[in-house]
């Protein structure tokens, strides 16, 4: 009882805004119905990843009732439609294989909004500290690294979890051409350039056989740079948009709709 209490008050805290209920009402509804489906189909794998993302959407109301924040409506449903994006289309319909582009459409929304987050935490700890007193620029310069951070570790995750489980979180590029000093022959360090690559044959000690056709199976290397590629994309976009707000005390809708702030203080109009 008191646990249906607490959720209770948790969803009424985005009541308050009728667009952001309703897009969390419609995409809660989607993940069930995926879930039931997943369990009809015997997939656990994707039922717990469900489950998975219905707690996950609770965790901005979460934040809000733990720390007494107010994370913006419309922050509220980019988490809302990330997450879904992420983990129902990209992990259990399988949007990051079948769509090209999609993990990087992904990362480099990260990347913006990983960097929304550190502005907004660097910001109150700048108006709340009489210590602590950053300038505009230095204020965007720590946001846009704890973006960056956050996109490496993220990296770091996914490497890890491809070692000890072999899942390929960091996805294979077929690359045509590579350069290697492993292939000298004198081991001078000079790198042979391969060219043209046609085709890959793999054989394990087992006997099996296996052939990438057009080049060359890069293992992780590409997506990795990629991914940090795209996520500095992301963390420039917000800092070119916050920085002259700062600086010169400009309306932004775009800040405004992306920065958390303590509940208490009124948001301009």
């Amino acid at each position: 009882m008191r646990h249906a209490s607490r959720i209770k008050r948790l969803l009424d805290s985005y009541r308050r805004s009728h667009k952001t209920f309703a897009l969390f009402t419609v995409l809660s509804t989607l993940v069930v119905l995926t879930m039931i489906r997943c369990i009809l189909n015997g997939n656990y794998e994707s039922t717990a990843l469900c489950v998975l993302s219905l707690l996950l959407f609770l965790v901005p109301a979460i934040l809000q009732d733990r720390m007494k924040i107010e994370i913006p409506p419309v922050f509220q449903g980019i988490i809302f439609g990330f997450i879904f994006a992420a983990e129902i289309l990209g992990e259990v319909n399988h949007f990051y294989v079948r769509i090209p582009g999609w993990d990087t459409m992904l990362h480099a929304m990260n990347g913006f909004l990983c960097t929304a987050i550190g502005f907004s935490l660097v910001y109150l700890l700048n108006r709340g500290s009489k210590n602590v007193n950053l300038s505009p620029f230095y204020l965007t310069l720590v946001a846009f690294c704890f973006s960056m951070t956050i996109g490496v570790l993220w990296e770091f995750f996914e490497y890890a979890i491809d070692q000890v489980f072999f899942l390929d979180m960091q996805k294979d590029f077929v690359v045509r051409e590579f350069g290697s000093v492993s292939l000298d022959p004198l081991n001078m360090g000079t790198p042979i350039d391969v060219a043209n690559i046609t085709q890959t044959v793999i054989t394990t000690a087992s006997g099996k056989t296996y052939t990438i056709e057009g080049g060359y199976l890069d293992i992780g290397i590409a997506d990795t740079m990629k991914d940090l590629q795209v996520n500095l994309l992301g963390a420039v976009a917000f800092s070119v948009i916050g920085y002259p707000t700062l600086k010169f005390s400009r309306s932004s809708k775009v800040v405004e709709g992306l920065t958390i702030r303590p509940a208490d203080l009124p948001r301009r109009d």
